[in-house]
């Protein structure tokens, strides 16, 4: 169906109910965000959507930053944000990718050249424009351009061997793969670096064992930049495998199978090496295809790898993601199973230190290291995805070593000092949503709308404050907590997490490169946009294999409201029929669906509850509304100039 229709599936609420707590504070919240961002664009963005910023960048850092201080305008107008929000979010798009041309790192729209932790970050915000919709022909010529550039297709930028199935270097982009780097690349982020462990464990002048290298002393860097040509830029590497995401956002616009067996052609190509090196998945792949080609034979070492920066979770973010897009595009759960075998052999790895079972997240050359708790959060995302026990087994065998139904207010993006948990773009509590969507913590709703509440006070605080006028910003690269490049992070006032795991069913997406996954997504009829319309609230309150119960209210006593609800985000799955439950939760109608849309009418001041059935992942996943696409559905084929 390629339209809304009088005929589509239809449910309509007939009960008038007082709005709960929960609905009134996502509406609270849909003003007051919608109120935040307006000033937030106002304070840091020029009329064309240019940021108000320094005259010159160096490095080949950088672009991903901007994007992912202001691609949550985007998401926010998918979740039912403000009209306003969609055309903003395409203009500061549009004005970044020009700015940051203009400093250099980025190439024919791009990234030049930079690796898949950062490019996985930066084109998250492609990646919820795709779901604002409705799709350009730019939308969809770009999301081709860019899936050539590491399909094999573009003969600018020959990123992959077909025949090895390699993406070549890890860095990589527009410009092709980066196999040498010079000192000016890496120029921004000598000061960030100097608190981090040496990639090597032999660079003169360096003391391995202290956990730090001073990338700030001119003599260090030069040995640095040396080794990683010698040694970690020619190849591949597991964090690669992030740009599956890019490859399925093509597909999403263009329905093309040559892009989904890429993606299940890549991710099979790191299963087998994951099998040839005896299970443990290497991270570093030359150019021939061996394992350890450049690095003595050692299958640890390689860049983003088991040893430096970060260790397991540059490993098994990516793996997660390319798994997740496998499942999206296929439907065949197997392909989980690449991050399933990492995630027990790591836990193979465990030892019991001071009362607690701990894994490695680490290798070095004497062996595995940095033994830590392991974390449930990335099994959580294998399990909403599966709903299998295996791996619903994967996330409970882990000790919980603080109250999993406790909730946060994150205060910054990135590692918090105060605490040492990760809260990358302000994400920090994936672990008391699954004990709310299991049944095990019942007041979650109202606890994480009131903490994302205080979070948005407290950004705006800071972003109305000195240090949040961009005019009495100097040109750093690193100054206490913040690193120039990453300021809009901070002072974005734009987090929602409650709000997209409430109304859409699915935790918040991994920050370097995830996909939104979730049960559902709406539409407003009437206005013939993506959202939830106007004064409607929605909380996905149970998940199982085979159903979601949702319920809908219209908080508004004078407007009448109609949406679709739509079988998974990009409408993978495929809705039976909707039960409509009562106050004792008894059903009290039944109304077929068969299709990935169901209609749902809520006169004023009404609420309905809905356990909707439904076969997971059986249709081919796209960036479709419910109604027609105006525009050119073609794209652009320029001439070859001989």
């Amino acid at each position: 169906m390629n339209q809304i229709d009088e005929d589509l599936p239809e449910i309509r609420a007939s009960t008038r109910v007082v709005p709960p707590q929960w609905a009134l504070q996502e509406q609270l919240l849909f003003e007051t965000l919608n109120k935040a961002a307006l000033e937030f664009v106002s304070r840091y963005t020029h009329p064309d959507g240019s940021l108000i910023w320094f005259e010159h960048w160096p490095g080949m850092d950088g672009s991903d930053d901007p994007y992912e201080g202001f691609m949550n305008l985007a998401l926010l107008y998918v979740l039912g944000g403000s009209s306003e929000l969609h055309g903003a979010a395409r203009r500061i798009w549009e004005g970044i990718t020009w700015q940051w041309t203009e400093y250099g790192q980025i190439h024919r729209d791009f990234d030049a050249y930079y690796d898949w932790m950062h490019h996985g970050e930066g084109y998250l915000y492609l990646y919820f424009l795709g779901l604002a919709g409705p799709a350009t022909m730019k939308d969809r010529q770009r999301a081709r351009n860019f899936a050539a550039m590491y399909t094999g297709d573009d003969p600018e930028a020959p990123n992959y061997d077909r025949e090895l199935k390699l993406i070549r270097s890890p860095l990589n982009g527009s410009r092709g793969p980066r196999f040498a780097v010079n000192e000016e690349d890496w120029s921004t982020h000598r000061g960030i670096l100097d608190d981090y462990v040496a990639p090597y464990e032999d660079i003169p002048g360096v003391d391995f064992a202290s956990g730090k290298c001073a990338w700030s002393n001119d003599e260090v860097y030069k040995h640095l930049i040396a080794k990683m040509n010698e040694r970690m830029n020619r190849g591949d590497v597991p964090l690669n495998l992030n740009a599956t995401g890019l490859v399925t956002h093509a597909y999403l616009h263009s329905g093309d199978d040559r892009l989904k067996q890429w993606v299940v052609e890549y991710v099979a190509a790191w299963q087998e090496r994951a099998r040839l090196n005896g299970g443990i998945i290497p991270d570093n792949i030359g150019l021939s295809g061996r394992i350890g080609e450049y690095n003595d034979g050692k299958w640890w070492g390689g860049y983003y790898g088991w040893r430096w920066p970060h260790g397991f979770m540059t490993i098994i973010e990516p793996l997660t993601n390319a798994c997740m897009n496998t499942v999206l595009l296929n439907g065949d759960m197997n392909g989980m199973s690449l991050a399933r075998e990492q995630l027990d052999r790591n836990w193979e790895l465990r030892e019991e230190r001071d009362g607690k079972w701990v894994v490695p997240y680490k290798h070095f050359d004497s062996g595995w290291t940095d033994y830590r708790e392991a974390l449930p959060k990335y099994p959580i995302y294998l399990w909403t995805t599966s709903m299998a026990d295996d791996d619903l087994e994967r996330i409970e065998r882990i000790a919980k070593d603080h109250d999993w139904n406790m909730v946060i207010v994150p205060a910054f993006s990135g590692r918090d000092p105060r605490t040492g948990r990760e809260t990358k773009h302000y994400i920090g509590n994936t672990l008391p949503w699954y004990q709310y969507i299991r049944g095990l913590n019942p007041d979650y709703p109202e606890r994480i709308l009131n903490a994302n509440y205080e979070m948005i006070g407290n950004q705006l605080a800071k972003m109305r404050a000195p240090e949040g006028d961009p005019h009495n910003w100097v040109e750093h690269y690193h100054e206490g907590i913040y690193s120039a490049i990453h300021i809009w992070q901070e002072m974005c006032p734009l987090y929602f997490e409650g709000l997209v795991q409430l109304t859409l069913g699915g935790p918040m997406h991994i920050s370097h490169g995830g996909l939104q996954h979730g049960r559902v997504r709406y539409f407003d009829v009437d206005a013939k946009r993506p959202g939830l319309p106007k004064g409607v609230s929605a909380l996905v309150e149970k998940l199982t294999a085979d159903s979601a119960t949702v319920h809908l209210v219209n908080t508004s006593l004078f407007d009448d409201r109609k949406l679709i609800v739509q079988a998974g985000v990009f409408g993978e799955h495929r809705f039976i029929a909707g039960e409509v439950i009562d106050a004792s939760g008894q059903v009290a109608g039944t109304v077929p669906v068969e299709g990935k849309w169901l209609r749902v009418s809520l006169p004023a001041g009404t609420g309905i509850v809905l356990r909707i059935s439904m076969e997971r992942y059986v249709n081919a996943p796209s960036y479709e509304m419910p109604w027609p696409c105006e525009g050119n559905e073609h794209v652009i084929r320029g001439r070859i100039v001989p």
